[in-house]
């Protein structure tokens, strides 16, 4: 029996734990790690994996189960929510980019085509590094935050449409004219409206009578077998897998099996894509790249600056201050999974020579290093380089937050105006409580607006803002923001200069009551204990809020 394939995954496991634990102590993220382990075990490495081509046959269903979840998360409510910057911000960013960048490849020499690929390559970032980046730093609903979201979620749309652009041009090895592109994109539409018909009416039947057996495999195994079936019938009728994967999603993904299907696939995604990202360090020829060096450096600096000034720009004339524009141009800034996805296939599929294809990944590869730094002090630098534009960024939201708590006296300052702080602002009502709430989600801040509510967009980690709040006449501060690191935040900054001001404490995990009470909190409530009745009548007599 041969067991090279059990040796091959054995070491691909090794070095994939052994360098992703180190880049996660040392603070970088493990998508940085796959990359590097896949290049020291892969052929232009230490060479202990020859054979890469079965590996990345298997490694694509990361990006296939990738876009079964981005599926999943596209509903039409979402989109017409965020209408303005999907559609608008985000459409711009695309295609501006993917224009230009398709015009100086063109320019270069390069077949029109090819150019297009590899515009569609450079107008992608990585979903997967800027979300998980965003949230572990609770920037994800800033106003930055929802700008990056709103663009990537357009981009993540897009890769379909380039997806079947690049697989039907290397299927036909030709290159065609724009009336035959405008009928291969023709066609791809078609084939999607059938199959969302199609789907649409099969799948929730069929969901409905799986969750009757009230059985857990059956149910992972029915979702697994929507998602290959899906990706197989795409592929047969000559487009991608990763195309049926995301159908079967946005099918899915109006159903009430969506999330209970999100959390069942999510363990597969993360291993078949980190799988992904190692294949893609094994195909970075290393000995190639003395000979490409001035061109992989001139790419990588002009991919970061230009998406960074694009993108800067775009913001612009959308009208988001500079400080707001330029942090969201830094986040961007950098290459991603779908880039990759598309530039494999047209190396593949011959569309892209072994030099270009080679100079663009090893460009791409860098600017991803180099991107979790620049996400994660995308604030810092917008303020060296634009100090006069931060300060007056800052500056807008604390004039807006005043003029909301300017009369206020005795009130209760609500941090968070999610569900639970949505919920404490009414029983405050209720009992004739004054309060002013914060929050970072500027969808919810807009909401509680149209409600007449006292609510303004802010970081309530911020000690400035939560004195622009009017924190010195307050009588509490409540805090429903769930994340245990911003509410220590909170916690550790008005304490020492408020001993006496009651705060009262969400917190999702029990394990952090002992610690948020140590902080300085005077009441923490888990939400195991009811939070939404966290602000109950018998806290206020308590604490004797409002008076």
């Amino acid at each position: 029996m041969d067991y090279s394939y059990l040796n091959e995954a054995l070491i691909i496991l090794l070095a994939a734990v052994s360098v992703v634990t180190l880049f996660l102590r040392i603070g970088l993220p493990p998508i940085i790690g796959y990359l590097v382990a896949g290049l020291m075990v892969g052929p232009f490495g230490i060479g202990l994996i020859s054979d890469v081509e079965h590996i990345k046959t298997f490694a694509e269903f990361g990006v296939v189960f990738l876009l079964f979840t981005i599926g999943l998360e596209f509903s039409i409510s979402l989109l017409i929510r965020m209408k303005g910057t999907v559609l608008g911000l985000g459409g711009a960013q695309v295609f501006v980019t993917t224009a230009a960048a398709t015009a100086i490849a063109y320019t270069s020499g390069i077949a029109f085509v090819n150019a297009l690929v590899l515009g569609g390559v450079v107008a992608m970032s990585s979903t997967a590094l800027v979300t998980k980046q965003l949230v572990d730093q609770v920037e994800l609903h800033t106003r930055h935050g929802r700008n990056s979201l709103g663009i990537l979620l357009f981009q993540d749309m897009m890769v379909v449409p380039f997806l079947i652009l690049v697989a039907s041009m290397s299927r036909d090895a030709i290159e065609p004219s724009l009336a035959a592109l405008l009928i291969i994109f023709a066609e791809g539409v078609l084939v999607l409206g059938l199959i969302f018909v199609l789907g649409r009416w099969v799948l929730q039947p069929l969901f409905h009578m799986v969750a009757h057996f009230r059985s857990a495999e059956l149910f992972t195994l029915t979702v697994l077998l929507v998602v290959i079936c899906s990706s197989w019938l795409t592929h047969a009728i000559g487009l991608t897998f990763a195309l049926g994967a995301f159908l079967a999603g946005v099918m899915l993904s109006e159903t009430e099996f969506r999330h209970q299907v999100e959390s069942e696939i999510r363990p597969f995604r993360d291993v078949l894509l980190g799988l992904f990202f190692i294949t893609v360090g094994m195909m970075l020829n290393t000995g190639f790249l003395p000979e490409v060096w001035p061109a992989v450096l001139l790419l990588l600096v002009g991919l970061v600056i230009c998406k960074l000034l694009l993108i800067g720009v775009l913001c612009r004339l959308s009208g988001w201050n500079s400080a707001v524009s330029m942090r969201t141009g830094l986040i961007l800034a950098h290459g991603g999974e779908f880039g990759f996805a598309i530039l494999l296939l047209a190396m593949d599929g011959g569309l892209l020579d072994s030099r270009v294809g080679q100079t663009m990944l090893a460009a791409m590869i860098l600017s991803m290093a180099l991107a979790p730094l620049v996400i994660r002090y995308n604030g810092l630098i917008s303020t060296h380089l634009m100090p006069a534009a931060a300060a007056r960024s800052r500056q807008e939201i604390k004039e807006k937050i005043m003029d909301v708590s300017r009369e206020m006296r005795h009130h209760v300052i609500v941090c968070g105006f999610g569900r639970v702080g949505q919920h404490s602002a009414s029983m405050l009502d209720e009992t004739k409580v004054a309060y002013m709430a914060i929050d970072l989600d500027s969808g919810k801040v807009q909401e509680g607006m149209a409600q007449k509510r006292p609510v303004s967009y802010g970081d309530a980690g911020s000690l400035e803002l939560l004195h622009a709040c009017g924190l010195k006449q307050a009588s509490a501060l409540l805090i429903t923001i769930i994340d245990f690191n911003t509410a220590m935040k909170i916690i550790s900054r008005v304490r020492p200069l408020y001993p006496d001001l009651p705060i009262i404490v969400r917190t999702r995990k029990e394990m952090h009551l002992y610690q948020l009470y140590q902080a300085g909190a005077s009441e923490v409530v888990a939400d195991t204990f009811g939070s939404d009745q966290m602000l109950t009548r018998e806290m206020l007599r308590r604490f004797k809020l409002g008076q």
